[in-house]
């Protein structure tokens, strides 16, 4: 998984792509009722595809389930923008972060140079115990 950014960027593509998706399913299965007075349905040209019809139970429930998708992926967007560093953050904040990181490194440092010098000093034990061990 990438860092916030990147999470962010794909997730607004993907609200994107939700959006698209939304308007076709609308587009291909919305009544063909009009609205006002003056409305008027247009005849379909032959190269485009027609217009199916759902019944209006099953096409209110799809209208329903792509506005709560919609509203999901804006709440993840929001909780990403929310996880940013900075937003509720001061800068002061954040170089007391850098700092206690950066102790918590030099201290993981320090352990690593303890292993290794433990591990150099076990093979010289280890070593010695070999070249003591004589043939029969």
């Amino acid at each position: 998984m990438g860092d916030r950014l990147t999470q962010l960027q794909d997730a607004v593509d993907q609200l994107a792509q939700q959006f698209v998706a939304s308007f076709y399913y609308i587009e291909r299965h919305h009544d063909l009722e009009t609205l006002g007075p003056k409305d008027e349905v247009r005849e379909i040209k032959q190269e485009q595809t027609e217009v199916e019809t759902l019944p209006s139970d099953v096409f209110q429930a799809g209208q329903l389930e792509l506005a709560r998708d919609l509203i999901i992926k804006e709440q993840q967007i929001e909780y990403l923008i929310s996880s940013l560093p900075g937003l509720d953050n001061s800068e002061k904040d954040q170089e007391q972060s850098i700092k206690d990181l950066e102790e918590e490194l030099r201290v993981a440092e320090a352990q690593r140079l303890d292993a290794v010098k433990e591990k150099d000093e076990v093979l010289a034990r280890l070593d010695q115990v070999l070249r003591s061990i004589r043939r029969p």
